[in-house]
């Protein structure tokens, strides 16, 4: 089996590093050989945060180059531009269309981008684009932005909702399960 890349980028505190463990996790339980390599910039502070997910047969590095990205999958519209140069000509980003300004927007300094993705479109990159935080809150947390984008993902995947559902329940606090299935189911049937 070739390689698979998955990017998984946000902003500090969305929850990305958990998005990662569950994928990780999910994949580990299938028999892939998976490396997870997470890239911190600012993340405490509103920052980009960054986590490359590879599998296969035998994955030998943890690190996603240039058009090597299967799938992005972004919690924010501008991360998701920010790394769309890591996509494969065939990729596919899967966003959330919540925006989040970064510190130069807050302080005045910079304009958040209008049309983003639509931009992205133009230049024929595939945009699975939906509203997590809608669908999180749905599922009774905003928090849960996280989970909803691991079941638009798992659209994608030949691996039954039974088995993400599994890693779920390996992965999240036991209070916080039901919330997480159901946001996956949500972003599952979006």
């Amino acid at each position: 089996m070739q390689t698979k890349n998955i990017m998984i980028v946000g902003v500090g505190g969305q929850g990305s590093l958990l998005a990662s463990k569950l994928l990780g996790t999910l994949l580990v339980d299938e028999g892939y050989d998976v490396k997870v390599s997470e890239v911190h910039g600012m993340s405490q502070r509103g920052g980009s945060v960054v986590t490359y997910v590879r599998f296969g047969e035998k994955v030998y590095s943890p690190v996603i180059e240039d058009g090597e990205a299967d799938f992005i999958v972004s919690f924010e519209k501008l991360e998701a531009a920010r790394y769309v140069n890591k996509l494969k000509k065939d990729g596919r980003v899967i966003v959330n269309s919540q925006q989040i300004d970064p510190m130069p927007v807050i302080i005045g300094a910079a304009i958040y981008p209008e049309d983003i993705l639509e931009q992205m479109r133009e230049k024929g990159v595939k945009v699975d684009e939906l509203d997590a935080l809608k669908l999180a809150t749905q599922a009774g947390s905003a928090k849960a932005c996280n989970i909803v984008l691991m079941g638009r993902l798992a659209k994608y995947f030949d691996i039954d909702n039974e088995k993400w559902e599994a890693a779920v329940e390996k992965c999240v606090k036991p209070q916080f399960v039901e919330i997480n299935k159901k946001a996956f189911e949500l972003g599952y049937n979006s």
